[in-house]
């Protein structure tokens, strides 16, 4: 199973909004095949594996990260090619978050007479579709909240500055959180302010893929719509979703008739767009995971809200004085049993940077 996981990591930056799964076929102790989804639309990890075999897979076992589909849908369903494979036994490390069909396949293998075994090392195949898993268990998309800071907390200069406060190594490390994301999520403010481009800038070989990069989708909240349409994000292919409480037709017929790659969603229910209505929206439209790159009203909101599922601090060995704006609004907190506890899971150095990943408590 530890090798299938190896396999399905191969599709980490390319299978959206699929989950990464891979496939692994063994008999008496000896490789027969092995495959891996790589893209959607394309066959799966064990279809894969099946067409990759020089004989036949009777007999064998076959390991795979996630429970073969049972239905039909872009591809046939796997787990009648594995009925007709005849493997002795299937073993399973996840089984299907879904809720509506989760458990079919291993019925329809167990009704053929075939051995299944799931749950092995569940837990990691899992953590790499927590995206996938959180979209079709609650209806959101994983949240991952990136900021870059000082050593004293600042992420901008009282005047708005903040390029570059973190290295050059730290900016290379994000653009692999952008390739594995289905969208990048941002306000009007950042995009202006930083000249963003939220987009990935890596080449296909630095992301070990064979079927070119990926670009997210990138998702704008702009109350009241004050991007010009010049920005530099405009100028880049690629798909641009903006939120906004704006209700004027001629400012949203411009960018309708001048951007044929940018939909805009309205809302009239307020003056400001709920971030949630935003998040719930994306899993609506198969986004599995979303990286969040925005100044400290947004990030402070989603924390508040409970809505993110990790942070990402890259902190450079710098201050930058008690006048630089903060990480997050939080507003006041007033007792210390208020406070927001953080769980680290990993620190790291990334040139002269310490790179911290952590995640909220439960309450």
């Amino acid at each position: 199973m530890s090798k299938a996981l190896q396999l399905a990591r191969k599709g980490y930056y390319s299978t959206h909004p699929n989950p990464r799964v891979g496939c692994v076929i063994v008999r008496d102790g000896v490789l027969l095949s092995e495959g891996f989804h790589e893209f959607p639309g394309g066959p799966h990890a064990e279809i894969n594996a099946l067409n990759n075999l020089t004989g036949d897979a009777k007999g064998s076992t076959v390991y795979v990260t996630l429970e073969p589909c049972s239905h039909t849908g872009k591809t046939p369903p796997c787990a009648d090619a594995l009925i007709k494979a005849a493997p002795d036994t299937v073993v399973i490390a996840m089984l299907d978050p879904n809720p509506l069909v989760s458990g079919q396949g291993i019925e329809k293998l167990k009704n053929q007479g075939i051995n299944v075994i799931t749950r092995v090392l569940e837990l990691q195949a899992t953590q790499l579709n927590a995206g996938f898993v959180k979209r079709m268990t609650q209806k959101l998309p994983f949240v991952r909240v990136k900021m870059g800071m000082s050593l004293d907390g600042g992420t901008a200069l009282s005047n708005g500055l903040s390029q570059w406060i973190t290295g050059p190594e730290s900016r290379h490390d994000v653009q692999y959180l952008r390739a594995a994301s289905s969208a990048i999520l941002s306000t009007a403010a950042t995009v202006q302010n930083d000249d963003a481009s939220l987009n990935v800038r890596l080449s296909a070989d630095q992301l070990n893929q064979q079927t070119g990069v990926r670009q997210p989708v990138r998702v704008i909240i702009d109350n009241s719509l004050k991007l010009t349409g010049n920005e530099k994000l405009f100028e880049l292919g690629g798909e641009i979703w903006i939120f906004t409480t704006q209700q004027d037709e001629e400012a949203l017929s411009y960018f309708k008739q001048n951007h044929k790659n940018i939909s805009i969603f309205t809302s009239v229910s307020s003056k400001r767009i709920e971030i949630r209505d935003v998040l719930l929206k994306l899993a609506k439209m198969e986004i599995n995971e979303v990286l969040t790159e925005c100044g400290s009203t947004l990030a402070g909101a989603l924390i508040q809200q409970q809505l993110v599922d990790e942070l990402v601090l890259y902190m450079a060995p710098d201050l930058m004085g008690k006048q630089a704006q903060g990480l997050f609004d939080l507003g006041e907190i007033s007792i210390m049993s208020d406070k927001i506890q953080l769980s680290i899971s990993d620190v790291r150095m990334i040139g002269r940077d310490i790179k911290i990943v952590a995640k909220p408590c439960q309450p």
